[in-house]
């Protein structure tokens, strides 16, 4: 196999985060004073959803502007977002920046030999050649220089937007979720790219093949970044001996703390007993009452500083104990719990008759689905696999023959445009559940870690992961419940924790499934019952 070609950056390249503060204009904070310094090499930045990953790089990218602090970019950055969009109206050479430099190239050979048009060419004779390749390379030969973009796929989004990174060679180089909607073969030419790249990369993924391609990972954490040498997997096993290391620490901590709890008890019963036992010799009055004053008084003294000693030694145990809790991760995870949607076997839930799709013309034959089936889509990117949900869920009309849809059926979109990002996550998921009260919708987004005043956020300011849980809690709450979900990428953008609880709740779902995508390990996990795959003349 070909691979994209890489570039070499500058040995000082560089990004150097100096007490950065970012807040999202609700007030919620992401960052207070973050000291960071990405050197060059493959980085893999990891951390629970909505730890501002996304956020940082838009931040480096100079798309968001902190409220304090610095961040310098030692060399030209170049920033592939975690969601793609392209103008279909534009033309790929437009899509990928090199239309001026194209045309002025033109020119130039038409005889047309003004200074502006050199002047826009500068050192880029062979443009028009390194596209070509490139596309080639990608996996994008079908897509022509002077074409417009139409209709990609949002595998085939990411793979432009990536070509047209490569072709301005920028020393820093951000990617965000880049393998989100990317088949088996176009994730295996990004990893080509990943592995070539020379200057400075910061990759922000869960795709556990890609992390396994860096240098070293960050782990974006409580507003502060751990290093740990070494690729993902390295990055695991240091966490586990680390891990260890911790929960040990707890046990020692707990020892120590009831120990000095317990001696803190015996020592009280001593010192209750000396009381006592001078009391007894004051009343007796055995002594002189001067001796028996100044004993008295040492005695206090005694007592007090033998307390004070047994309390700080607590206090100290305690301190140690919270620490070393602190130290052990307890991440949250969502807790999804579908609403009881059985379907009996047998029971008629989709029928697909002639169905002809738009954006290529694809016949998908004849398909009966029946009671609780699990069908995965699967195919190359630009196969049909969104165009055929779209269709099924109403949202696009098919060029000829008919879907019949039997039985309330959710369709969760690739993009996740069901919300609404000027209103808050609460009222998102009241509009799909107009009959259930405020308590009952707070209570449900609870479970999908929307506690509190985060359930009361706007959904333009969450992250792909926070987004893709309000999504859902929209979804399950909908009412009527649906009997048919359809789910299109939808392990996209999820830490791997969210995708472990995804997989739970989806195996104890007992309506029928359809769900598209490229995450072999998942749809092997969900009890898939048939395979479908879209192509060319399918």
């Amino acid at each position: 196999m070909s691979h994209p070609q890489s570039f070499s950056g500058s040995a000082t390249t560089s990004v150097a985060v100096t007490g950065l503060d970012f807040a999202w204009p609700d007030g919620t904070e992401v960052f207070d004073g973050l000291q960071a310094t990405f050197g060059p090499g493959r980085t893999g930045l990891i951390g629970i959803n909505g730890s501002g990953k996304s956020t940082l790089l838009k931040l480096i990218a100079g798309e968001l502007t902190p409220a304090d602090g610095t961040v310098r970019v030692f060399g030209e950055v170049g920033h592939l977002p975690q969601n793609v969009t392209l103008d279909t109206a534009l033309r790929v050479d437009d899509a990928l920046g090199i239309a001026d430099v194209r045309a002025a190239l033109h020119a130039i050979e038409a005889g047309d030999v003004r200074e502006e048009h050199f002047s826009t060419v500068g050192d880029d004779w062979d443009v028009e050649e390194r596209a070509t390749a490139l596309l080639a390379q990608l996996g994008l030969d079908r897509i022509d220089l002077d074409r417009t973009v139409g209709e990609v796929s949002g595998g085939e989004s990411v793979l432009l937007r990536l070509a047209a990174l490569l072709l301005r060679r920028p020393d820093v180089l951000l990617l965000d979720e880049p393998t989100n909607n990317l088949d088996v073969y176009a994730r295996q030419r990004l990893y080509a790219a990943v592995e070539g790249w020379s200057g400075a990369l910061i990759v922000v993924s869960h795709d556990r093949e890609l992390l396994d391609r860096v240098d070293q990972i960050a782990d974006l954490r409580g507003g502060e970044v751990t290093w740990f040498g070494g690729n993902f997997s390295a990055y695991e096993e240091a966490l586990a001996v680390e891990q260890e290391a911790a929960e040990r620490m707890v046990r020692v901590a707990e020892a120590d703390w009831r120990k000095q709890k317990r001696e803190l008890t015996e020592a009280q019963v001593t010192l209750a007993r000396r009381r006592r036992y001078g009391q007894k010799m004051w009343d007796s009055k055995r002594e002189p009452k001067i001796v028996m004053g100044a004993r008295k008084r040492a005695a206090q003294v005694s007592a007090g500083k033998h307390r004070i000693l047994h309390e700080e030694k607590l206090a100290e145990a305690k301190e140690r104990l919270d620490e070393a809790v602190e130290a052990v991760r307890d991440d949250d995870e969502i807790r999804v719990d579908l609403p009881y949607t059985a379907v009996p076997p047998g029971r008629e839930v989709l029928t697909l008759t002639g169905l002809r799709l738009a954006y290529g013309g694809q016949l998908v034959k004849e398909l009966d689905l029946r009671g609780p089936e699990r069908i995965a889509l699967v195919g190359r990117n630009g196969a049909g696999k969104t165009t055929l949900l779209r269709t099924i869920a109403g949202e696009l009309a098919p060029v000829a023959g008919e879907a019949f849809v039997h039985v309330p059926l959710r369709f969760l979109p690739q993009r996740l445009d069901v919300l609404d990002d000027t209103s808050t996550v609460v009222e998102n998921v009241a509009r799909f559940a107009p009959d259930a009260t405020n308590n009952r919708i707070r209570a449900r987004l609870a479970r999908f870690l929307f506690k509190g005043a985060r359930a009361d956020r706007l959904a333009g300011t969450l992250s792909g992961g926070e987004r893709f849980r309000a999504a859902l809690a929209a979804l399950m709450l909908a009412e009527p419940a649906p009997q048919l979900l359809m789910l299109d990428e939808p392990t996209n953008n999820l830490d791997m924790a969210s995708v472990r609880q995804l997989t739970s709740a989806l195996e104890s779902y007992e309506g029928a499934l359809i769900v598209a995508s490229h995450d072999m390990p998942f749809l092997e996990s969900i009890g898939v019952t048939r395979w479908i795959e879209l192509g060319a003349g399918d």
